[in-house]
Parts: structure tokens; sequence; C-alpha cells
């Protein structure tokens, strides 16, 4: 149970998230259990019962004076956590580690942390080697006033936030969840659409049919490779639709880290980016369907969070 007051300021607060589609829920953290146990780790345990949930129990952590709050899961675990972390007045004191556990873990790996290695990933927040990164926000309008929401990795618009809208639907096993993202995909690839988007960044307005935006902190799922969580800005990649072979190249060279080789894709490096309309196109962060308003400012919040990481 998580105290009023901690004493004990190495006590991490581990919230368990099971993977999507796992048939065993809790094999995988019986397995962490048992390792944190036979490296002497003192903590507490919640298990997360959904989405909403992450951020909630996140705050809570970080509200109770956890210095060290463990996330066992995925990108959009990460995102729901960092959400609560930073909704808290004490989140300057908390470090984050990651224990990866989801379908996709793609900022886990931008660090060298893998889901088939817990051990490693414990021993690293056992070490407690660490550094400020910078965090991402959205911010916009809504009837109760202006919102905000933090990202670790990326904001997504069009065809990616569609794979991350597949990826997040319901199915009762992996091997379903596998068949319904490939034939999902598979479609969506047919039925590839452009969208009237429009964004002001860097003094210029670019306004164009984008068929995929990307907005990146790290990684963003192979979209912006170049991007680093650690330099106070962002990178943006704006791609056009290409024909069906080219596309199929794209993808090619997105899986090998060569997108921005692409020569249907412009990139750009800023701190600030508004988007102010994406024409009908789906949007994605962290893994997360995403349901914002337009115009929609994406900035940068340098060297935020304390981030736990391998050495």
């Amino acid at each position: 149970m998580v105290a009023a007051k901690l004493n004990d300021r190495r006590r991490w607060g581990i919230i368990y998230c099971p993977r999507i589609g796992a048939v065993n829920k809790i094999k995988k953290w019986r397995e962490i259990r048992s390792y944190l146990v036979e490296r002497g780790v003192t903590y507490d345990y919640i298990q997360s019962e959904d989405y909403g949930s992450v951020e909630r129990l996140a705050c809570m952590l970080a509200d109770n004076g956890y210095e060290t709050i463990v996330v066992v899961g995925g990108d959009g675990a990460l995102q729901d956590a960092i959400n609560g972390i930073m909704s808290s007045e004490k989140r300057g004191n908390v470090s984050l580690g990651i224990i990866p556990n989801g379908i996709a873990n793609d900022f886990a790996n931008y660090w060298g942390l893998s889901e088939k290695d817990y051990k490693a990933a414990v021993d690293c927040i056992v070490a407690g080697r660490s550094r400020l990164i910078d965090v991402g926000y959205c911010s916009y309008s809504t009837e109760e006033g202006e919102k905000k929401r933090y990202f670790l990795n990326a904001v997504n618009f069009g065809l990616s936030a569609n794979i991350v809208e597949l990826s997040n639907r319901k199915v009762k096993s992996p091997f379903a969840k596998n068949i319904s993202y490939a034939r999902s995909l598979f479609l969506l690839l047919l039925n590839r659409n452009s969208y009237d988007m429009k964004l002001r960044l860097n003094n210029r307005t670019v306004e164009s049919p984008l068929m995929l935006l990307c907005v990146g902190n790290a990684r963003g799922y192979g979209m912006t490779p170049s991007a680093v969580p650690y330099n106070g800005f962002m990178d943006v990649s704006a791609i056009k639709k290409p024909k069906f072979f080219g596309l199929v190249q794209g993808l090619y060279m997105m899986f090998k880290r060569r997108i921005m080789n692409y020569k249907l894709m412009e990139p750009f490096r800023t701190k600030e980016v508004i988007v102010e309309s994406v024409g009908g196109a789906a949007a994605g962060i962290d893994g997360r369907p995403f349901s914002p308003t337009y115009p929609l400012t994406i900035g940068i919040l340098k060297e935020e969070l304390n981030l736990i990481i391998p050495k």
C-alpha cells in the first residue's frame, strides 16, 4: 500500500501494465518480482486496471513521495505515466525507470533496453545512473479550457496515427492481434490517403497534402530517426503521398532508419510547431489515439524529466 509519507527514499513505486493480448497477464510480473527479490530491491507494487489508471497511479506515487517510479509497460503506458508525473507538484523529485513490456517499446529501445531482457532493465534502475531529458507537450483549447498533453516519443498524424489506432484494438490473444494488425495495415496501404495539412514552424507556413506527419522528441517509430530527447529541439517529418511501390520503398527506408533520404519526405527541426489543420487525419501520441482540437501547439520542455538510463 502507498504510504502517506515515505521514510525509505530507495523504495521504488512500480506500476505494472500487463501487455495487451497476453494470455497470462501476471506471468511476466512473477519473473520480474523474483529478480527484484534476488537484487534486494524494496518496492511497492500496483497493477494498472486500464489505460486511464496509469496516469492516476503515477501521480499518486509522485504525490506520496516516491523518488523512483518504475513503469513496466510500453510506449503508451509511459505516455500515461509521464502525464501523471507532470501533474504532480513533486515531479522534480522523481526519477523514471523503464522495464519494457508493451507491443511497442520504441522509447525504451532508444536507450538500449529490450523487452526480452528485463533483468538488464532492473540492473539499470538499481545502478541509478540518470540524466535530464526533454519532454514534449501538446497544448490545445476545449470548452473546459486549455488542455496540455505530454509525450516522450512522438505525435503522429495520418497513416502513422491510423497504425497507432490499429495497435490499440482489443483482441483476445497475441496471435489474433498480429493477424488483425497485419490485415488492417495491408488495407491501409492499399487505401492510403493524403490529407490537406497546414502547419507553422520556424517563421514558415507549410500547407500541403500529406500522407503522414510526425513530430518527434525521439525516434518516432523510425519516422524521426535523427531526433534526440536531450537537445531542446523536435524533429518534424512531412511525407507526401507516393505511388504504391514508392510507399513500400518508404516503409523499407523507415525500418532501416534511412527515411531522411526518402525523396517525398521534407524534414524540419524546431522548438515549436503549430498544427492549424490536418484535413480530417487521425492523430496519435506515443502509442495512444489522440483527439485534440486545432490549432494545436506542439512544443518542448528542455531537460524536464530525470530518466534512469543504462551505463
